[in-house]
């Protein structure tokens, strides 16, 4: 089963579900990662992000769409609000597509450790996520039932909120010393 996750830039949110998903994946899953509007770099620090987690960050690059035209995915996850509102260029054919929003850490403002923090609760919020999509009864479920349950998960509390970006670096309501990090 082929996942794409996908953003508008493909630097960050969507390489690091790339990565996350891949190295998490069991046998016959696989996840690719694209932007509307590639960046065409990834940024630093995803890769350092994903290094500091003991994951390969080999074969990552931003891409385009276009680029899986020959080999559609099966399930199109976009993990970013502006991505989602686009339509799916045609060629990817009836996969089923699915919204996992996530705040974009490289927003964050603040110190190292801030910024370093945004970036490693994103990644465990895309742990989870992973890991509650490979817990999936695939074989059971048609279509719109799975499109039910990828939706599912982004609801699902991750132990982690990730405060508006207008919130960005001020502490608000209950957050840490960060600011940006809401336990549940």
């Amino acid at each position: 089963m082929k996942v794409l996750f996908m953003c508008t830039a493909n630097s960050c949110r969507s390489i690091l579900s790339e990565a996350m998903f891949n190295h998490l994946a069991p046998a016959g899953f696989e996840a690719i990662s694209s932007g509307s509007f590639p960046k065409g770099q990834v940024l630093p620090r995803s890769l350092s992000t994903l290094q500091a987690a003991g994951i390969s960050i080999e074969r990552l690059y931003s891409k385009g769409n276009d680029a899986f035209e020959g080999s559609p995915p099966d399930i199109v996850i976009t993990v970013c609000d502006n991505a989602a509102g686009e339509a799916c260029p045609v060629y990817f054919g009836l996969a089923v597509k699915a919204h996992w929003g996530l705040q974009d850490p490289s927003h964050m403002r603040g110190d190292e450790a801030q910024v370093d923090a945004a970036f490693k609760a994103t990644l465990d919020i895309i742990a989870a996520r992973c890991e509650a999509f490979f817990a999936l009864p695939f074989a059971s479920l048609s279509s719109d039932e799975l499109k039910v349950e990828l939706e599912r998960i982004a609801l699902k509390p991750t132990g982690f909120q990730v405060e508006p970006e207008r919130n960005v670096g001020h502490p608000v309501g209950h957050s840490n010393l960060h600011g940006f990090l809401t336990p549940r």
